[in-house]
């Protein structure tokens, strides 16, 4: 097998000898390295996108600028379609929450995990409209519950987890799945009784006055990850670009902390939400972007764990197998130089 090592990271000013596919630099000590150098400036890097969030981000906090390699956004409603462009081969990067992750990885579709983010889980609710007789989740006995936006989605593990704290389980419910802009519309047009959803569905369906039963916190786990796919791992251009774009998103996170009015302002006019749902939104808490840790590991098999139990998991998944921690978070990136040397072993 040929391994990859990098003697220079130039996008990202970082030296390492950490291989680009996980082989350790070590490994073939006796065999004549090839120095070969990959042109970044002909590589172009298919970021995928919720409702904006990532992007608005990023651009936000200007992070992008220099890059030695092009970018392209992808945005899409929910997760479910995001990891389909994944696996057709549409998008390179696919930010999702833990579960549908769970759910991607579990069917089949080609991801690693490169970075894990962390969020508020109060993003995450169960809502009914304002003049909703029900009051308390034990009242969702014989309902239906929307929930938004497939099977496997971090809205469903929340209403899975509020139903057993209420002594009921899903056999209780009758569970329907609407994406959320769908979801939305169906919601305030009084044809939903009851919705499981996330930001910014959940905070535009509250500025229109509905109410929430049950947000996620101490249920979900308010982990998300950055999935990159296997074929652009597999090819060094990518892989490289990926690793800086790591190190640029994480400083967007540091900066969004930090100027929450200017980012909201941003998020607002990249998604088109209004003032009072964009500052919602970005203001639920303090989130980062960071390297994958043993205990998100843990964590999330958790979950995986309930889901398979439960049979919303195609298949079990093994969430450390999905895991690359050869690319590492550091921040230190800087744009300019447009080539990266290798080595061919």
């Amino acid at each position: 097998m040929t391994a990859l090592a990098v003697l220079v990271l130039a996008a990202c000013g970082v030296k390492t000898d950490a291989p680009v596919n996980g082989t350790a630099s070590g490994q073939a000590e006796n065999a004549k390295p090839e120095e070969k150098k990959i042109d970044l400036s002909q590589v172009t890097l298919v970021l995928g996108d919720q409702a904006g969030g990532y992007r608005a981000r990023v651009e936000a906090a200007k992070v992008l600028e220099g890059t030695p390699y092009k970018i392209k956004w992808a945005n899409f409603q929910g997760a479910a379609p995001l990891f389909e462009a994944v696996r057709s081969g549409e998008v390179d990067t696919a930010p999702a929450g833990d579960t549908p992750v769970l759910s991607a990885a579990g069917s089949d579709v080609p991801i690693k995990i490169v970075a894990t983010t962390t969020s508020p889980s109060k993003s995450i609710t169960i809502l009914v409209p304002k003049d909703s007789p029900i009051k308390s989740i034990a009242e969702l006995k014989g309902k239906t519950v929307v929930v938004s936006s497939a099977k496997g989605s971090v809205a469903q593990y929340l209403l899975i987890g509020a139903l057993k704290e209420a002594g009921l389980t899903v056999d209780d419910v009758k569970i329907s799945f609407v994406l959320p802009t769908d979801a939305l519309a169906a919601f305030t047009s009084g044809k939903i009784e009851v919705w499981a959803t996330f930001d910014p569905y959940n905070a535009i369906a509250q500025g229109q006055g509905a109410r929430v039963l049950r947000d996620g916190t101490d249920i979900n786990t308010g982990i998300g990850f950055l999935t990159a796919s296997d074929k652009a791992l597999a090819d060094p251009g990518k892989r490289a670009a990926i690793q800086d774009v790591l190190q640029r998103f994480a400083k967007a996170w540091d900066w969004s902390n930090q100027n929450q009015d200017a980012y909201a302002k941003v998020y607002q006019d990249q998604t088109r939400l209004g003032e009072h749902t964009a500052k919602a939104v970005v203001g639920r808490g303090e989130q980062s972007l960071r390297q994958v840790s043993d205990d998100d590991i843990k964590k999330v098999q958790q979950v995986s764990d309930i889901f398979s139990e439960l049979q919303v998991l195609p298949s079990k998944v093994d969430v450390g197998k999905f895991v690359d921690k050869t690319l590492a978070v550091t921040r230190e990136c800087r744009a300019g130089a447009s080539t990266l040397k290798i080595i061919l072993k």
